[in-house]
């Protein structure tokens, strides 16, 4: 595996395959990335991933400096999965002196969490661009887990017409559901135990729905009853939406968007699922 450290470095190895699959990480790599790293090796002839922390996607006073970091563990967790490259940069490289572009992919960024996090997706569109550009992959991969992400970069790669695949991929879950995230690190033992509510919510609201319930209202009453039985749960919002434009849905239908965002003790969590 090759680490590599500079754009220059990365554009003279992509020079050397052909099809390539990348993944772009902010490190901490749990089995959600490696599933993700497995697939773009069955579908591409070589596999990049890049471990960066990217600091325009952190608000003030969110967890940028406190976001966890094991870039030595990271990089043995490549190597093992048979990573053919592995680009590190310091932020210097991707934000050199006299950095000032950013990219604002519009409407599907303003809602859920672009409401919450102001000028959210306008750094992850911007770092993904780049990221894109340097490799020039054939496919890109990410995951469902973070599922207005996933909309923002379909959409940044439609509208620029970037020849790179986007490709998503379902949501890798514990043993007891609960959605795997670099952030469940901050969690104590008894507030991990609490983050079941959020697939527990979930399922409630996929019941509801499976019920022959269609008032997306309904649908959320059912999701935020069963989060309020969780005294450590604080709810940021529960959204049942179009898949494709996150607009708010009053009637729910299947395939519909149903996302959430709890706090639980240091950590804000987001699960969703499409309605079946």
């Amino acid at each position: 595996m090759h680490i590599l450290t500079s754009v220059a470095a990365v554009r003279a190895a992509r020079a050397r395959h052909g099809s390539i699959g990348l993944v772009p990480t902010m490190g901490f790599l749990h089995e959600g990335h490696l599933s993700l790293v497995r697939r773009a090796k069955a579908e591409c002839g070589a596999v990049a991933v890049s471990i960066f922390v990217n600091p325009s996607q952190f608000g003030q006073g969110e967890d940028f400096q406190s976001y966890p970091r094991d870039l030595s563990r990271d990089l043995r967790c490549l190597e093992g999965a048979d990573v053919d490259l592995a680009f590190t940069p310091q932020v210097a490289e991707i934000y050199p002196p006299g950095f000032d572009t950013r990219i604002d992919v519009g409407a599907v960024t303003r809602g859920l969490e672009g409401a919450a996090r102001p000028g959210h997706f306008d750094g992850v569109a911007t770092v993904v661009a780049k990221l894109l550009n340097i490799v020039q992959p054939t496919r890109a991969y990410f995951g469902q887990k973070d599922a207005q992400q996933a909309v923002v970069i379909q959409r940044l790669a439609r509208d620029l017409d970037m020849a790179c695949e986007i490709v998503i991929a379902p949501t890798v879950r514990e043993a007891d559901g609960v959605a795997m995230s670099s952030r469940n690190a901050y969690l104590s033992a008894a507030e991990r135990k609490a983050a079941t509510v959020l697939i527990g919510a979930l399922t409630a609201g996929q019941a509801c729905f499976s019920a022959g319930e269609m008032d997306a209202a309904t649908l959320k009453a059912a999701i935020l009853e069963r989060l309020a039985a969780e005294p450590l749960a604080r709810v940021d919002y529960v959204s049942v939406a179009d898949p494709e434009t996150l607009a708010e849905l009053s009637d729910a239908r299947r395939g519909a968007l149903v996302s959430l965002a709890v706090r639980i003790g240091p950590a804000r969590l987001i699960d969703n699922l499409l309605l079946e």
